[in-house]
C-alpha cells in the first residue's frame, strides 16, 4: 500500500507563520500537522512508501521525515500550484502496476480506522457531515454508492463533505481520469480538482463508496488551528513540572522547553527549545526557539525564533478610580 501526501500548499491564511515554514510543519498539540497525519495512518494500516508532493519548502519537510521516521519516502515538487489533481499526477511514475493507494491531504487531521476503507471495490472517499457543505467537496449517494462528487457547489444537495482521506484501489484508472481533465483544461475554482477526477471515474463506471471519518480537524486558519490544538491536547496531556510554575492541564510542554515563574494553561502547546519567563499563557501555541517574557497571552500563536517581551504593571490606585491599561 502506498500513501500520497500533497503538501505543497502555501497556507496563505496562516501567514505570517507560513512565510518561512510549510503549513504542514506548524505545530499542533506537540507535533507538526504532518506528524499527526502519518502517525494516524500508521496506527491502522501498513504503508510501504509515502509519496510527498512538495512545494518551495520541500527540503524542510524531507528533513523532518528523515529525523523522525524510518520510512521509504519519495518527493516530487509541484512548481506551479495548479490544484490537487495536478499534484497527485506528479506521482504517476511510482505506480507501475496500478497499485492501490491512500491519498490524504496534508492539512487533514483526522481519527479513523483506515482498514474500513480498504474494500473490494474501486475506492472509498472519506466523508463527514458538515453544517455548511458549500465550503467543501460534497458527495451524492444512491444505494450506498457515490453517484456524484462536486467541489464547493453553490447549491449542495447533501451535507456529506469530502475531508481529504481517500482510498483508490485502481490507480491506473485514477491517473487516466486526471490526465483527461488536465488535457481538457477542466478547472473548478481555477484549479484541477481531485474531486473532478473522482467524478470522471464514476461516470466511467468506477464503483466508489463513502466511509465515515470519526473526527476531522481543520487547521486552515489561526482560530481553527487553536481549536484543533485544544481538542488534541484533551486527548494527550504531556508535560513535566517546571521551575516555580503553575500548570493548568491540558497542556503540552516539550521536554527541552524551559518555563520559569509562569502560569501555563489550559490548552497551551510549547515546542522544543522555547523559553517562557514570568508569563501567563492560555489557549496558545508557542513554536520552537521562541522567547516569551513578562506577558499575558490568550488565543495567541508565537512563531519560531520570535522574541516577545512585556512588563508587568505596579499600581497603587485609590477609591473610585478608573484605570484602562
Amino acid at each position: 500500500m502506498k500513501l500520497i501526501l500533497p503538501v505543497a500548499g502555501e497556507g496563505t491564511r496562516l501567514r505570517p507563520h507560513t512565510y518561512n515554514l510549510p503549513k504542514v510543519l506548524i505545530p499542533v498539540a506537540g507535533k507538526p500537522m504532518i506528524g499527526h497525519i502519518i502517525d494516524e495512518v500508521l496506527s491502522s494500516i501498513k504503508i510501504e512508501e509515502i509519496i510527498f508532493i512538495v512545494g518551495r519548502f520541500g527540503e524542510k519537510i524531507a528533513e523532518f521525515i528523515e529525523e523522525n521516521y524510518d520510512l521509504k519516502a519519495f518527493y516530487f515538487k509541484q512548481v506551479e500550484l495548479l490544484g490537487l489533481a495536478h499534484a497527485v499526477s506528479l506521482s504517476k511514475d511510482r505506480f507501475k502496476m496500478g497499485e492501490p493507494t491512500f491519498i490524504i491531504y496534508g492539512d487533514t487531521l483526522f481519527h479513523a480506522n483506515l482498514k474500513d476503507a480498504v474494500r473490494d471495490i474501486d475506492g472509498c472517499i472519506g466523508v463527514k457531515e458538515v453544517e455548511d457543505p458549500r465550503r467543501f467537496g460534497i458527495v451524492e449517494l444512491e444505494n450506498g454508492f457515490i453517484t456524484r462528487l462536486e467541489e464547493k457547489p453553490d447549491n449542495p444537495k447533501t451535507n456529506l463533505a469530502t475531508v481529504g482521506v481517500n482510498y483508490i484501489k485502481d490507480t491506473k484508472h485514477l491517473f487516466t481520469a486526471i490526465e483527461q481533465i488536465i488535457r481538457g483544461g477542466k478547472r473548478t475554482k481555477g484549479e484541477f480538482q481531485l474531486t473532478d477526477a473522482f467524478q470522471l471515474m464514476v461516470e466511467d463506471g468506477a464503483r466508489l463508496q463513502p466511509f465515515l471519518i470519526d473526527d476531522w480537524f481543520d487547521c486552515g486558519k489561526p482560530e481553527t488551528l487553536l481549536t484543533t490544538n485544544r481538542i488534541l491536547l484533551e486527548e494527550n496531556v504531556n508535560y513535566q513540572e517546571q521551575i516555580n510554575t503553575i500548570i493548568i492541564p491540558p497542556v503540552y510542554i516539550h521536554p527541552k522547553a524551559n518555563v520559569e515563574g509562569s502560569v501555563i494553561g489550559p490548552f497551551v502547546s510549547i515546542s522544543k527549545n522555547a523559553h517562557i519567563v514570568s508569563s501567563i499563557i492560555t489557549n496558545s501555541i508557542i513554536f520552537e526557539d521562541a522567547y516569551v517574557e513578562g506577558l499575558v497571552l490568550d488565543s495567541s500563536i508565537i512563531g519560531k525564533n520570535v522574541i516577545c517581551k512585556g512588563t508587568f504593571k505596579h499600581l497603587n490606585v485609590g477609591d473610585t478610580s478608573n484605570i484602562d491599561l
